[in-house]
Formats: C-alpha cells, structure tokens, sequence
C-alpha cells in the first residue's frame, strides 16, 4: 500500500489510476513516494478544477493516466490527454487546468 513515510515502498503490483478517486468539485491527491530527493503522488481533477499559477524550485514531469488537462508553462498553453506526459522546468510558472475530469502522476525530483 502506498504511504506517505518517506520509507521504500512495499513491493505490489498497482493500477496508478486507481490510487485516487474523483470527487466532484475537488482535487484529490495520494502521495507514493515522499523522499529528500523527491516525490511522486497521483491527483484526481474534477471537470474544471485547477490548480493556478505559481512556481517550484524543481523540474517536475506530469504524466497523463485518464482524461484531458491544460497544462500553462510560461504563459503558453499545452493539451494533454491519457498517455502524455510533460515536463515543467524548474522556476518557470505553471498553471493546470482539467478540461475534463482527469488523473496524472506528478514526478518532481529534487
């Protein structure tokens, strides 16, 4: 089971899609891994969540698991859906936006 310990993860077959559930008007989140040198945690976004813009001293790489989102990096705007994936380089402002419900695994790395 994932948890939040910042220990090795147990050693299980998992669907990442449904590590986390939607919920209407929400965004949801479930860590998998939390370490010194980075975090990896998977995000439920109800059609219309978002989160807005701000910046983060680490590169971090958004991967698509269901769904279709609007990734802003530096005021341009980039149309993401299941089985993409992109990166958002460190200290660039980034927004997101579900334009459909949808779940992505967050990689950032420290």
């Amino acid at each position: 089971m994932p948890h939040d310990s910042g220990a090795a993860p147990l050693s299980e077959v998992l669907s990442m899609a449904e590590l986390v559930d939607y919920q209407e008007g929400s965004v949801v989140s479930r860590t998998v891994i939390d370490k010194k040198t980075g975090t990896i945690t998977v995000f439920a976004f109800a059609g219309g969540q978002g989160l807005s813009e701000h910046t983060a001293p680490f590169d971090a790489m958004v991967y698509v698991l269901d769904g279709e989102a609007e990734i802003m990096i530096s005021g341009k705007p980039f149309n993401l859906s299941q089985g993409d994936m992109i990166i958002m380089p460190a200290s660039e402002p980034h927004a997101l936006r579900a334009v459909t419900p949808f779940k992505m695994v967050l990689t950032m790395i420290r």
